[in-house]
């Protein structure tokens, strides 16, 4: 499927195969947090490198609602993965569509494509008949996180720490 306002990406289901392609995202963005001071969201180190980060990839590429944006040169740029809430956040009280991961590259061609995927998150929702999405980011630092989130309509829910990584959990209603 194309992106609708962004010349040359299709946004496709992923695959294990993805994985590597999609830790090279999680790469370049760790090396642009490092250089920018935030060392808390992700560490400092390359997920590439970390191998229960590499099972972590693997696993959520070979998921169900697993999908990758590439260019017409076949470079991945992005990646959302949807599912059932992650363990460490209270369950859902209604039938609703987590997102477990969105990771967009840096590349200023690509701006904008976060929430473009969060559009499509919501459109995936509605076609399953849920009118309900959650997301917990990275609560730490300048708080930039919560307020891209919030900015695409997403209301905070609560707070929570995972072993000294601060987080916050939103929701919005469709």
């Amino acid at each position: 499927m194309l992106i609708q306002g962004m010349e040359g990406l299709v946004i496709r289901r992923a695959s294990v195969a993805d994985a590597p392609a999609v830790l090279q995202i999680f790469d370049e963005v760790i090396a642009w947090f490092v250089a920018t001071g935030n060392h808390g969201q992700w560490g400092t180190e390359p997920w590439s490198a970390i191998p229960r980060r590499v099972a972590q990839a693997e696993q959520a590429c070979a998921m169900p609602d697993a999908w990758v944006v590439e260019d017409c040169e076949g470079r991945l740029h992005a990646a959302l993965v949807l599912g059932d809430s992650v363990a460490y956040v209270p369950a859902a009280t209604e039938p609703e569509v987590y997102v477990r991961w969105l990771i967009v590259g840096r590349d200023a061609r690509v701006r904008g494509l976060g929430r473009r995927l969060l559009a499509f998150a919501e459109d995936r929702a509605r076609a399953a008949g849920v009118s309900r999405l959650r997301v917990d980011c990275y609560a730490g630092g300048t708080g930039e996180l919560v307020s891209f989130y919030e900015s695409c309509g997403y209301a905070r829910i609560s707070t929570f720490d995972l072993e000294g990584w601060p987080g916050q959990l939103l929701g919005r209603s469709l």
